[in-house]
């Protein structure tokens, strides 16, 4: 055996067999020496200079060797001769020396990459086609993916929030309000029982949106509050950024009035000042300390607030109704959500049993409205509905993805194609199936991995448009983003879908060695046979069926957004209808008559406005999401032994506001002032109301009904088209108007007025600074220390309705657009490759005769065959697909029949125009050329 030292390697030849081993150690501890993988990873950037060490340290030891042998006589010539005789093959040696530090796989695969790079630089039509393809989809699908990550997957911004629970009640028992059966609020002694009895949580608290007047500066302002109870920062668990959390002296009515601040409300008014904790502000006309900021982005659930009130219970005054608060819980440690039901179950007794609605009245008669637990995570009362469509609008993104990933598989078939006998001779000199795939499949995922770079400033483009076009209401908006978890799917989708259309062209060119002949020439001779295409039409019959899924839907969302359009939502002309809220709370104004009086000054100071032809005001105006007033109706002379008196929904208005909004009066007259300062006993019901008590509007007017038994009989007197109150796509609720200000429910000796109303104008002049600025002068010359708030058109309101199903619609719609531009993309490369590909056919069949009409029809004819297979798969799967659409559509029918047959003849149509734009190019051919090409 002799031994040779070359570049730090011992180099051993015996027999003929060679053996690479360390020089630093002995040869038994030859694997204690090797490199480390990754000293082997980056060694393969010294590549070159490697090689060049080797073989030099190589020359070196056989230019020793000579000067050896020639010091024993020899001549230089011989010497030579023995010397590399003696070394061995030099080659393989450096073969060896090399694999010593190699990492194999890694030099194999970019050795690949290399490859596929050079061949794309030299076909850049194709590369940049292809990223571009991708480039849409990829990013069309990380934009989705961001929002529904933001919305649905990440969990929320609180500590622990997989203890969070809404605390869901259901009173399917309640008469006459149907919202009951899937929510109930909490009241005020609902609270305070589960609080001071639970056994299930670690806190609880409830919670209610308000608004407040800030007065003390230049000019009033209104601003959102949060009006929240001890155990709701508990729950929550977010630490204040500057001072403290209100604390539960602060839910004593006779202790300290304090606030805390949201970030962006101490930004804007103090201007980030961290000594604003202990200062006062007047809230409501009321001083308030603060005591503390709560940090950025921090709401309560999905509430974005200015300020934190604290709600002052006195339990010696709550009673057992009051259902107006959002329950919030924190559950103990190992406490399952079924286990809480089970404790709230149990307190709902309690809570009777210890609470009272007045003298003489049955605490237990709410047994009948058979309330129940349903607890939820707090995550699902934040995203509520809008989760069904974000899925929605996934899937069809996805789908478009699908058709982009066939349609580049399309285009690597042919490329593949092209190259077939490229690879036939390569399977022939001993390229395994395994070799000629990997590079198939390197370059398939290098271009997904392209795609995935610009899909990325597709996604960022993609995304702002989202967040312009999204609902208003699309929970976590603020916290939409391109973060890790979108980058990281943004790799996985590119990996996979260059795995997905990759893997086409490697199952049909990446046979065995065994199974490739040697096509000579053959290929440019032949025809394309039926097998060789049978690929491509496979492709382009999933791409029409996608295709024609996508576009059904759209076009059913397009015809849903119409018929919504059409409904009469019980207000007429939006666009020229302005609205604004007052408040005038009972620390500034505590006499409700002159609250009344006020509002009435504020009304007619409007309705002069040049270019005002009316106002009014009611207590809320439909879809403005203010929370509505309800309670029981018994009619006059009814038995209601042994049952409950119905449930309505109630809205207090002001006389002229109807006339204003636009609502029908179908049957008596409109509230007088006189009805108003003259608490007269008079009422104004729905038309479906009226109905239903006494069987038609006319036979309503002068019957009577009151709310509550100490109440008097209310004449009614008028009766008003249904207003479809919570949206155009729900239900107009049966609703009771009663006058603005009215005896109280407590008995004829008091009486109450609205003190948050929305005041409406008629005015050609609807969304215009001028108007607005005049408003504001108006309603300051009643009272300056009034803030006007919600300055809207009734358009505006009436659109946000409706936001979900136009965000939808849009989203199904740029996805339709890009399947059918795609689907028919795909019909247009196919029967082009084939004019191309069968060019000598065509030749030979004008030379017998063939018409050039019947050659374009012959291609035309196979386009449509493929376009008709792919619609009759299309129209099964979208009447399955379309049922769980059903909760999205309005006023039309999953299955309607005008979209499931107009959608598919403007896509056979379009893939005919398609199909013929290639197919007439045969007409072009001259017969003897094609013969004489090939």
């Amino acid at each position: 055996m002799q031994a040779f030292v070359i570049s730090n390697v011992r180099l051993s030849v015996s027999r003929g067999c060679l053996q690479v081993l360390p020089a630093c150690l002995p040869q038994p501890k030859r694997r204690r020496c090797r490199l480390s993988r990754l000293s082997q990873f980056f060694s393969h950037f010294f590549r070159k200079r490697r090689y060049d060490d080797i073989s030099v340290s190589i020359q070196e030891h056989i230019d020793e060797r000579i000067d050896e042998l020639m010091d024993e006589g020899m001549s230089r010539g011989e010497a030579e001769h023995n010397a590399r005789r003696e070394f061995g093959n030099v080659t393989l040696m450096q073969e060896r020396s090399r694999e010593e530090w190699q990492w194999q796989r890694l030099e194999s695969l970019l050795v690949d990459l290399k490859h596929v790079c050079r061949r794309l630089g030299r076909s850049p039509g194709f590369a940049i086609t292809v990223v571009l393809t991708l480039a849409i989809g990829i990013g069309a699908n990380t934009a989705v993916f961001s929002v529904v990550n933001s919305v649905l997957i990440r969990p929320l911004p609180y500590p622990e929030p997989q203890q969070l629970v809404a605390l869901h009640l259901n009173a399917p028992g309640a008469p006459g309000l149907a919202d009951f059966r899937d929510e109930l609020r909490l009241s005020a002694s609902m609270y305070l029982t589960f609080a001071a009895h639970n056994r299930a949580f670690q806190s609880v608290g409830v919670w209610q949106s308000s608004t407040a007047t800030i007065t003390g500066t230049a000019q009033p302002e209104q601003v959102n509050t949060a009006l929240i109870t001890d155990g709701v920062l508990q729950t929550l668990n977010v630490p204040a950024t500057v001072g403290q959390w209100l604390t539960a002296a602060d839910q004593d009515p006779r202790g300290a009035r304090r606030v805390m601040l949201s970030y962006g409300y101490w930004q804007r008014r103090f201007g980030g000042d961290p000594s604003v904790v202990g200062r006062t502000i007047s809230v409501d006309s009321q001083t308030r300390e603060i005591a503390g900021v709560m940090p950025r982005g921090f709401k309560v659930v999905n509430y974005d607030f200015d300020l934190l009130v604290p709600l002052a219970f006195d339990p010696v005054h709550e009673s057992l109704a009051g259902f107006a608060y959002h329950g919030i819980a924190r559950l103990r440690p190992g406490v399952t959500i079924s286990q809480a039901d089970a404790d709230v179950a149990r307190l709902i007794m309690v809570w009777m049993g210890s609470w009272t609605n007045g003298p003489g009245i049955d605490p237990y008669f709410y047994l009948t409205w058979k309330i129940t637990p349903a607890l939820k995570p707090l995550k699902d009362q934040v995203v509520g509905s809008v989760g069904n469509v974000l899925w929605v609008v996934m899937a069809t993104i996805g789908v478009v993805m699908l058709i982009a990933c066939t349609n580049v598989a399309n285009l690597l078939l042919v490329r593949a194609d092209a190259r077939q006998q490229e690879l036939a001779v390569r399977a022939a000199l001993g390229a395994g199936r395994w070799r000629i795939a990997r590079e198939l499949l390197v370059e398939s995922v290098t271009l997904g991995l392209l795609g995935a770079a610009v899909g990325v400033g597709v996604a960022y483009v993609g995304l702002r448009l989202l967040t312009v076009i999204g609902p208003e209401n699309l929970p976590r908006l603020s916290e939409i983003s391109l973060d890790g978890r979108s980058f990281a799917f943004t790799v996985i989708l590119s990996v996979l879908s260059g795995l997905l259309f990759g893997s086409i062209p490697v199952l049909r060119y990446a046979p065995s060695q065994q199974s490739v002949p040697l096509l000579g020439g053959a290929v440019r001779t032949s025809s394309v046979s039926h097998e060789r295409q049978r690929g491509r039409n496979l492709l382009v019959v999933a791409q029409v069926a996608m295709a024609l899924v996508l576009l059904i839907s759209a076009v059913l969302m397009i015809r849903t957004f119409n018929a919504m359009r059409t409904v009469d939502p019980g207000f007429s002309g939006p666009e020229s209808l302005q609205v604004m809220r007052i408040s005038i709370p009972g620390t500034l104004v505590r006499d409700p008559q002159i609250v009344t009086r006020m509002q009435n000054d504020i009304q007619d100071k409007l309705a002069a406005i040049p270019g005002v032809a009316s106002a009014g005001f009611a207590a809320s105006v439909p879809t403005s999401g203010a929370e509505p007033n309800w309670n029981e109706i018994t009619i006059e002379g009814k038995n209601y032994a042994g049952e409950e008196p119905p449930l309505r929904l109630f809205n207090y208005v002001s006389p002229g506001y109807f006339h204003t909004a636009g609502t029908r009066m179908v049957a008596g007259r409109d509230f007088a002032w006189t009805d108003i300062y003259g608490l007269r006993p008079v009422g104004i019901l729905s038309e479906s109301l009226a109905r239903e008590l006494w069987g038609s509007a006319q036979a309503a007017i002068g019957k009577r009904f009151r709310e509550w038994p100490a109440m008097p009989w209310h004449e009614v007197v008028g009766v008003v088209q249904d207003v479809r109150e919570n949206g155009v796509d729900q239900i107009s609720p049966a609703t009771v108007y009663w006058p603005s200000m009215m005896h109280d429910i407590y008995g004829p000796g008091s009486f109450d007025a609205r003190r948050t109303v929305y005041f409406a104008m008629r005015s050609n002049r609807a969304g215009t600074q001028a108007l607005i600025n005049e408003m504001q002068q108006a309603v300051w010359s009643v009272n300056s220390n009034l803030a006007v708030d919600s300055i809207r058109t009734m358009q505006d309101i009436y659109g946000e309705s409706m936001a979900r199903t136009s965000f939808t619609l849009v989203m199904l719609a740029i996805a339709g657009t890009m399947a059918f531009a795609l689907g028919i993309l795909g019909i247009y490369g196919v029967i082009s490759y084939a004019v191309s590909q069968r060019t000598r056919e065509i030749g030979i069949r004008m030379a017998l005769g063939a018409k050039k009409s019947e050659l374009a029809w012959m291609f035309v004819r196979s386009a449509l065959v493929l376009t008709g297979v792919g619609t009759a798969v299309g129209l099964g799967a979208a009447a399955g697909l379309m049922r769980l659409m059903q909760t999205l559509l309005f006023g039309i029918s999953p299955l309607d029949p005008v979209t499931f047959i107009a959608v598919p003849v403007v896509l056979v149509a379009a893939a005919a125009l398609a199909s013929y734009l290639p197919a007439r190019r045969t007409a072009a051919i001259d017969p003897v050329e094609a013969l004489r090409a090939q």
